[in-house]
């Protein structure tokens, strides 16, 4: 980080930090490369004039996933004009699983396979659920920051993530189990 000559850390280094995780829920939550990308730059957009106005102690990054989650949720009310490409690989914004110490090519090889069985996992969960995996697991916000974002009360976020990994859980055990999905026809 760099600091003023009065030294205080600038806003854009204070703003840039939360990049690469803003970037990663937008991915989650548009299921879209541009459509992410425009939503992280229109965050920065909104919340470069506005930084100077938040108190000390304000979260930064609690705010910045406030912000895009706002943007999203307008752009979901406002009509479509373009109809979304489904079928977005979650590969996209979920980050690489390291296994420690799997250097052997079948430790990599079942971790690989572990690895696609949770994205795959992750994408068919419901969008609420995904997001708030995604804020929790990948983001690591606390639950006070996912209240803050999400807008609710923190045991709304409690119940919310353990029925999302309960579900996550379900999906995983069934592909576990041989089934493709969690239903039958």
């Amino acid at each position: 980080m760099s600091f003023r000559a009065n030294g205080s850390i600038s806003e854009a280094d204070m703003l840039s930090e939360h990049i690469d995780g803003l970037y990663s829920y937008a991915l989650a939550l548009s299921r879209n490369r541009v459509d992410a990308e425009d939503l992280v730059q229109e965050t920065y957009v909104r919340a470069i004039p506005a930084v100077r106005r938040l108190r000390k102690d304000s979260n930064i990054k609690s705010w910045m996933f406030t912000i895009l989650r706002n943007i999203w949720l307008n752009r979901l009310r406002q009509p479509r004009v373009a109809v979304p490409t489904p079928g977005t690989d979650i590969d996209q914004f979920l980050p690489e699983f390291n296994a420690p110490g799997a250097n052997d090519p079948h430790s990599l090889l079942l971790t690989s396979l572990e690895q696609d069985q949770v994205r795959q996992a992750i994408s068919r969960l419901p969008v609420e659920s995904r997001e708030i995996i995604l804020l929790r697991e990948f983001a690591d916000l606390s639950y006070q920051e996912i209240a803050g974002v999400l807008k609710c009360p923190i045991g709304t976020v409690m119940s919310r993530l353990g029925r999302a990994r309960s579900k996550l859980r379900e999906l995983l055990s069934s592909t576990l189990a041989g089934g493709s999905s969690g239903k039958r026809s």
